[in-house]
């Protein structure tokens, strides 16, 4: 069987241990109620999606990198096929656009640096099937604290 491409899984926002299963529960990411709720464990190898608490917090580390690799690409685009000029306001057109493009990527952007967030820490297994997830093998789980914070409402 093919490894399945790591750079599909993350766009498609996979699982990084099978890289089949969906780690979020909704289809879209453009319901915003419901955009970063995820399912607690992967639907195809029962990989946990939040490995401790507060774990997603170094995703703004993430989001940070792709909005200004975002912001690079579109001005390279918009100087080769528009240009540059100090004598109009293309720039300013530019900074309206790329603005705009952001804000429509955004929810897309907070999933996927989620998944690329936790690709940084679950390594992909091609033999998951035969190597099942043993809780107490989980190097950074905490169940103690992942209790607390399930029982809140």
């Amino acid at each position: 069987m093919a490894k399945p491409n790591y750079l599909l899984s993350l766009l498609q926002n996979k699982c990084p241990r099978c890289r089949k299963g969906k780690l979020f529960a909704g289809r879209t990411s453009w319901k915003l109620s419901k955009n970063l709720k995820m399912h607690r464990n992967c639907p195809v190898c029962r990989q946990p999606t939040e490995i401790e608490v507060g774990f997603y917090y170094g995703t703004g580390y993430v989001s940070y990198a792709l909005t200004v690799a975002l912001s690079v690409a579109s001005f390279v685009a918009w100087y080769i096929l528009i240009g540059m000029s100090v004598d109009d306001s293309r720039f300013f057109y530019w900074l309206g656009f790329n603005a705009l493009l952001l804000i429509v990527l955004q929810p897309y952007l907070m999933r996927l640096s989620r998944t690329i967030w936790l690709s940084f820490f679950v390594r992909y297994n091609p033999r998951w099937k035969e190597d099942p997830l043993n809780p107490e093998h989980l190097e950074r789980s905490i169940p103690d604290q992942m209790e607390v914070v399930e029982k809140r409402p």
